[in-house]
């Protein structure tokens, strides 16, 4: 089984950059595809960026030309690089690996606070 774990969540101001990172057990290489999502208070949770086994990369309008997704072979892990950051943005951000098509897994989340 394949757990996801995210890490680099914090506080920051309007403006800043973070970098989520997600690693779990098992080459992030091989997995079908790898996702970030979020969910605000009071939202439904909503895809962020995602990256497949190809390296092509999809984001949300909302983030394209600030957030940038990859995968970091050193760390065998997948980041979310976040600049420019906005309080809209402010959520819970979860990782999301399918190993293979139709199945799933998600971590427990990182909390992203942008202050205005």
């Amino acid at each position: 089984q394949v757990q996801p774990v995210e890490s680099g969540g914090g506080l920051v101001q309007a403006g800043g950059s973070l970098r989520l990172s997600c690693s779990a057990s098992g080459s992030i290489f091989s997995f079908n595809s790898v996702g970030w999502h979020r969910q605000a208070p009071g939202k439904e949770r909503e895809l962020v960026a995602g990256i497949d086994k190809y390296g092509v990369t999809n984001y949300a309008n909302s983030v394209k030309g600030r957030f940038t997704i990859g995968r970091d072979s050193a760390k065998n892990s997948v980041y979310l690089q976040m600049n420019s950051l906005k309080a809209e943005d402010s959520a819970v951000y979860y990782c999301n690996i399918s190993p293979r098509l139709a199945v799933y897994y998600w971590g427990q989340g990182t909390q992203v606070t942008v202050s205005s």
